[in-house]
């Protein structure tokens, strides 16, 4: 991928306006996400924001009965990203994990900086189990999971959950997650790749973000930092060997596991930033949804 990036020329998002960098991020996904596939019921609707109504899409695989529920939220930098760009990764979840997907489509930065997609998000997963009877939800199942800034998001809304009366969740689904602002990490530091996500791309994030730098101590920013782990829900954390993101990912699996929480943690060698929804392209990232889909199905699906 790096080869047909260089010899394409691509531009780092972050180099692009705002909305080149979120037209070429769709595009990219596509691209690696291959063929689609079909599931049994997919439909848009709108749920209750804090600021107004906001989309949410829900697949549904063909299962009877209340069903176990993962609320997805798909990555960006809080900045990129929509509930199409992670359509593809849903779609072969509520398959392969004989779940219910449901994906919000939560505010954006820079227009709408932090906490507006925290709030968003949480808001999504208690309209999720709130209506857990007409969304053919079971609400002793309900998962929260993303990718990049959205598995940040899944670790935040885990932590208010916990701390702001529910709902409790059975699981929660961290790929390469941003868990700290300015991280000083190894991995960090080392991915300096133009070609690549690197350590630019996630100061560009950041910046669109946060209105100021004092809120990356905020644990609803960065969840690494929050004084208490415990009672968090199981964790399946997944990160990429190249990418800037892959040590505080692993520290934040290891903070879980020292407050007692069930936690399984896999690095993906060979893997970048990003592999997670190319699974059109990469062997890894079939490898790494199958391994998510089994996890959520012992843990949601089957209970």
């Amino acid at each position: 991928m790096r080869e047909q990036r260089i010899a394409a020329g691509v531009t780092p998002l972050y180099e692009m306006t705002l909305a080149e960098a979120r037209a070429a991020d769709l595009a990219d996904i596509r691209a690696g996400g291959g063929d689609v596939e079909p599931v049994h019921e997919v439909s848009d609707r709108m749920f209750p924001g804090p600021d107004g109504e906001l989309p949410v899409r829900i697949y549904r695989p063909d299962r009877d009965g209340p069903l176990g529920t993962l609320v997805y939220f798909f990555g960006g930098g809080w900045t990129l990203g929509s509930i199409d760009t992670s359509d593809g990764v849903c779609r072969a979840l509520a398959n392969a994990a004989g779940c219910q997907v449901v994906t919000p489509g939560y505010r954006l930065a820079p227009e709408h900086p932090f906490p507006a997609a925290v709030h968003d998000c949480h808001a999504a997963v208690r309209w999720v189990a709130a209506n857990a009877a007409e969304l053919g939800v079971d609400p002793d199942r309900i998962a929260v999971g993303g990718d990049s800034a959205g598995g940040n998001l899944a670790a935040v809304v885990s932590l208010l959950a916990r701390d702001r009366g529910g709902p409790a969740l059975a699981a929660q689904l961290l790929i390469y997650p941003n868990t700290c602002y300015h991280a000083d990490t190894d991995s960090l530091r080392a991915n300096d790749d133009r070609w690549m996500f690197n350590h630019h791309s996630v100061d560009w994030y950041w910046r669109n973000y946060l209105s100021t730098p004092d809120q990356g101590r905020d644990p609803l920013v960065s969840p690494l930092l929050a004084s208490d782990h415990t009672g968090l829900p199981p964790a399946l954390v997944i990160t990429a060997e190249y990418d800037p993101l892959r040590d505080e990912g692993e520290r934040y699996a290891a903070l879980l596991r020292e407050a007692g929480v069930p936690v399984e943690l896999t690095r993906y060698d060979g893997m970048a930033h990003g592999f997670f929804t190319m699974s059109g392209v990469l062997e890894g990232a079939r490898r790494a949804v199958a391994q998510a889909a089994e996890y959520l199905r012992k843990r949601v699906t089957d209970g």
